[in-house]
C-alpha cells in the first residue's frame, strides 16, 4: 500500500510531457522517423501569423509510420544524440 502511494505521488509531481502533431517527412532510418511540426506564431512587430516548421527526430519502435502520415509525438528521455521524441499514435495514413 505504501509503494502504491509513493508511485502515485511521483506520477502526479512529474510535469506533463509535451505532445505535438506533425507529418512524417522521412522514414528511411531504422526505428526513427523525421516529423515536420508546423507552428503558427504571431510576429512580434507586425502581428501577422507566420508558419514555423521544426523537424523532430522521433523514435518509432515498430517502424509503423510511413512518409506522409500524420502522427502524434510525445517528449521523452534522450534516446540518442538527436532523438528526444517518440511516436504515440498514427493519426492519419498517407493517401
Amino acid at each position: 500500500m505504501m509503494a502504491e502511494q509513493t508511485a502515485e505521488q511521483t506520477s502526479n509531481e512529474r510535469s506533463a510531457r509535451k505532445v505535438r502533431e506533425g507529418v512524417v517527412v522521412s522514414n528511411k532510418m531504422d526505428k526513427t522517423v523525421v516529423v515536420a511540426v508546423i507552428e503558427r506564431v504571431r510576429h512580434p512587430k507586425y502581428s501577422k501569423f507566420v508558419l514555423r516548421t521544426k523537424k523532430l527526430y522521433v523514435h518509432d519502435e515498430e517502424n509503423a509510420a510511413n512518409a506522409g502520415d500524420k502522427v502524434r509525438v510525445m517528449e521523452t528521455r534522450p534516446i540518442s544524440k538527436s532523438k528526444r521524441w517518440r511516436v504515440v499514435e498514427v493519426l492519419e495514413r498517407a493517401k
